[in-house]
């Protein structure tokens, strides 16, 4: 199973895309789709108060910690 190994970020600081530990470049709504089907380890999905849906590493993590790959 796939790990999500590096971020890119747009120029406001978003994520955009993740780098897989397979070398997969996906969007950020393509890594949603994935980990709700359990493809990806070490992420989860949550759901803010809108009702919007977001990705979040396992707990005591950060995305914050991912290298910014481009």
């Amino acid at each position: 199973m796939e790990t999500i190994a590096g971020v890119h970020r747009n120029h406001f600081g978003e994520i955009i895309s993740f780098v897989t530990s397979g070398g997969r470049i996906i969007s950020y709504r393509k890594a949603l789709m994935e980990a709700e089907n359990g493809l990806i380890q070490g992420v989860q999905t949550i759901h803010d108060t809108d009702g919007n849906m977001s990705l979040m590493p396992e707990p005591d993590q950060s995305f914050d910690q991912y290298p910014n790959l481009f």
